[in-house]
């Protein structure tokens, strides 16, 4: 099938629930395209406590399920499709999926990103379950637990200094023998090192999930030097080695950082436009910093008055 539309939203977590609610009470009548994670990454995260207005917390799913009925007050039908090319280069711009092609005036993409994780037995099941990707998010949950952080880099030694205010204390798991992360951050974590509250547990990589009875009880680890073999019970673990974000279709149509989306930001007036003008994006697919759910839904409010105001401008 063949679909117009002023104003084509592509995915359906916080960012583009948001930037859909928003274009539609501006009378813009979106189109609203799911893409293959419906719901985004919350989806997969038990409790929700830094979300406003909902003390004593929200589950992840029913959360975005009140998103998804909300969205559909203003627009009743989300379509569940999966965007596989664009053409930016024709006006309207065309967009094709699996199943339909989209001609849209202007274009808001919140397809978000996906927390890389070690691709184990079990994992599937235990994410959101102890098994987590977001110490802020999460975090609250372990207190005066142990726990661990695997990674290496800048997002992996913030997770670990977040968590020594809170965990009892921190395993950072390392498969290399120094890391990667900024100095300032690194003597940050020594100084943590010092006091006990965290141990690096170098030349180091997770073999598999202790689980019993669906939940996760620790890991097993093995030492890359001398291949001793040992368990680590655990209160809870987090992911700390990169996030990807799903903007595959969109290699060499934007202009990415990392795989990210670049945005205007606050040095022009549309701030969450790309490099081409009337595509806008909203959401971690364009946050490599922050990755906050109540970020994602404020960067969709903002692409939809983008989008708005741009078609506003060019009489669209």
């Amino acid at each position: 099938m063949s679909f117009y539309t002023k104003v084509l939203i592509i995915g359906t977590g916080l960012a583009g629930y948001t930037a859909a609610i928003y274009a539609a009470r501006s009378g813009l009548s979106p189109i609203v395209v799911s893409g293959l994670e419906v719901g985004g990454q919350l989806m997969n995260t038990s409790d929700v406590e830094n979300w406003p207005g909902e003390p004593g917390g929200i589950i992840g799913p029913e959360l975005m399920l009140r998103m998804d009925n909300h969205t559909k007050e203003f627009v009743p039908e989300i379509i569940n499709d999966y965007i596989v090319s664009v053409d930016f280069n024709v006006t309207p711009f065309l967009v094709s999926s699996e199943k339909n092609k989209y001609q849209a005036e202007s274009i808001i993409i919140a397809t978000g990103s996906t927390a890389r994780y070690l691709n184990l037995p079990a994992e599937n099941n235990l994410r959101g379950k102890r098994l987590s990707a977001c110490a802020t998010c999460d975090g609250f949950f372990y207190k005066g637990q142990d726990v661990a952080v695997i990674g290496g880099g800048n997002t992996a030694v913030g997770e670990a200094l977040y968590l020594s205010n809170i965990a009892r204390r921190i395993f950072l798991i390392h498969r290399r023998d120094e890391l990667r992360a900024e100095k300032i951050l690194q003597d940050r974590l020594m100084a943590k090192v010092k006091e006990g509250k965290v141990d690096i547990l170098w030349n180091t990589e997770v073999k598999a999930y202790i689980e019993y009875q669906g939940k996760f009880k620790g890991l097993t680890l093995i030492n890359k030097i001398d291949g001793f073999l040992y368990d680590l019970p655990i209160g809870g673990c987090f992911m700390a080695i990169g996030h990807t974000p799903n903007t595959a279709f969109l290699q060499n149509k934007l202009k990415l950082k990392e795989g990210y989306i670049v945005v205007n930001g606050k040095s022009q007036t549309l701030e969450t436009m790309t490099s081409t003008s009337g595509v806008f994006a909203a959401g971690d697919v364009a946050d490599s910093r922050y990755r906050q759910a109540i970020t994602s839904a404020g960067s969709g409010c903002m692409a939809a008055l983008d989008a708005e105001k741009w078609l506003q401008l060019n009489n669209r």
